[in-house]
């Protein structure tokens, strides 16, 4: 296939998906779709509500053209699948969205076209579950042999785009590829060149180049989880962790893994797609999925860890009155999706605290219904009995806004900062961390 003579579909404007089609919007002639379609009109007028890119990088992709029906995209030979793959049942994979995005593309693909997944998958989720759908719908014949003519060609290059990231961006992280066959290899390899500034990995096989994705957060989970268990003894031992840290940090070699919630679609997700694989390969992980409930447990230990505080320095209220500070699944960013401070404030209510959330990146009108009533524009003035930072924005580190919190509190407040992210020198006796 000729690189000249490509016309690139983006399925999925998140925050995966929209980044990619930017990119090759640049260069070469790109369609982007999404089902939402205000998210598709905002972005015809330049504006991104996920804010991880502003409007003059959308203006600047010039050969690129938005829309929300799958029929605009039967002009393009390579397909670029970008849907989130969430989990049911809190455990168990959801493929439905991927499997949807495959339905859709199976129905306009051509022959010779190239159907490429960077959605995060268990490894044969491309070739044994996408495949036989692209070719049931279609009526082409997959190839992954010299000898297989007149049919489609498949890949996967794994995501890495890390959301609120401005240093890291798409362009400058190297990238994994893999193809049907070694001449698609190539290919979807010059592809990416297009845009990616960094060395190009080609991997041996697409299952492979699955599997490299998956483990990359299993492993960061693992090392969140550690970091989390470190503060619980610490804590039990009465000792600064975060001192305790500190020092073991001067060795070159040590990894700054930092406790915390650890929520999002991707790192408290991806390590259940590969237990999942591995149970139904006969093999039951241990480690992984004692990381994991280190990791699931962690709102209940800081909720309880706060409610304790607030009974041990005599906080007395009809309802305890709770400021939560971010609620996002991580810092700068606008995505609430499996944040675990939900979690955090649902194990609040249940002893009869009264929540307000500030969050200044969180659009309020795309949150749970049952959250929405929660989240509040601005915090009250001298309303709350705690305030609990969860996300560690650079909002909330600003002097203006630090020296403000005392306002918005009664006498007797108490703050908890989870993140030791800030200045306790404006809270005096009121701040504690763990």
């Amino acid at each position: 296939m000729n690189l000249n003579k490509i016309t690139i579909g983006v399925v999925g404007l998140g925050y995966v998906g929209l980044p990619i089609a930017l990119e090759f919007g640049k260069k070469v002639n790109t369609f982007g779709l999404d089902l939402n379609i205000d998210r598709v009109n905002s972005l015809m007028n330049f504006k991104d509500l996920n804010k991880e890119v502003d409007s003059r990088k959308i203006k600047n992709s010039k050969k690129l053209k938005f829309t929300s029906n799958i029929s605009n995209l039967k002009k393009c030979n390579i397909f670029i699948v970008t849907v989130p793959t969430p989990l049911k049942k809190k455990t168990k994979p959801d493929l439905s969205l991927i499997i949807a995005a495959t339905k859709s593309i199976a129905k306009i693909l051509k022959p010779n076209d190239v159907v490429i997944y960077e959605s995060t998958v268990y490894p044969g989720t491309t070739e044994d579950i996408c495949v036989p759908i692209l070719k049931k719908i279609s009526k082409l014949n997959y190839i992954n042999d010299k000898n297989i003519k007149d049919g489609f060609y498949c890949g996967y290059s794994p995501e890495r785009i890390n959301p609120g990231d401005k240093k890291s961006y798409l362009t400058n992280i190297p990238k994994v590829v893999s193809g049907s066959n070694v001449k698609i290899t190539i290919f979807i390899k010059k592809l990416y060149e297009l845009i990616i500034k960094k060395p190009i990995h080609v991997a041996p096989s697409i299952k492979i180049a699955e599997g490299a994705k998956i483990i990359e957060n299993t492993q960061r989970d693992l090392n969140i989880a550690l970091a989390n268990e470190f503060l619980m003894i610490f804590e039990k031992l009465n000792i600064d962790y975060n001192e305790v840290f500190k020092a073991a940090s001067t060795k070159w070699n040590f990894l700054k893994f930092t406790p915390g919630l650890v929520g999002g679609h991707c790192i408290g997700v991806d390590p259940y797609y590969l237990t999942y694989k591995a149970k139904k390969s006969g093999f039951n992980p241990k480690l992984i999925l004692a990381g994991r409930k280190i990791n699931d447990e962690m709102s209940f230990y800081y909720a309880k860890k706060c409610l304790n505080e607030i009974k041990k320095r005599k906080i007395k209220s009809s309802k305890i009155d709770i400021l939560i500070l971010g609620a996002t699944f991580k810092e700068n960013i606008s995505d609430c999706r499996n944040s675990k401070v939900f979690d955090l404030i649902d194990y609040f209510e249940k002893y009869n605290c009264k929540i307000n959330i500030f969050d200044p990146h969180i659009l309020i009108n795309e949150v749970e219904s049952r959250h929405q009533s929660k989240f509040i524009k601005k915090p009250y003035k001298k309303k709350y009995d705690c305030v609990v930072l969860c996300v560690s924005h650079d909002y909330f580190k600003k002097q203006l806004f630090q020296k403000k919190i005392n306002t918005f509190c009664k006498k007797n407040f108490l703050l908890f900062d989870m993140k030791y992210f800030l200045d306790k020198k404006y809270f005096n006796d009121k701040y504690f961390t763990i």
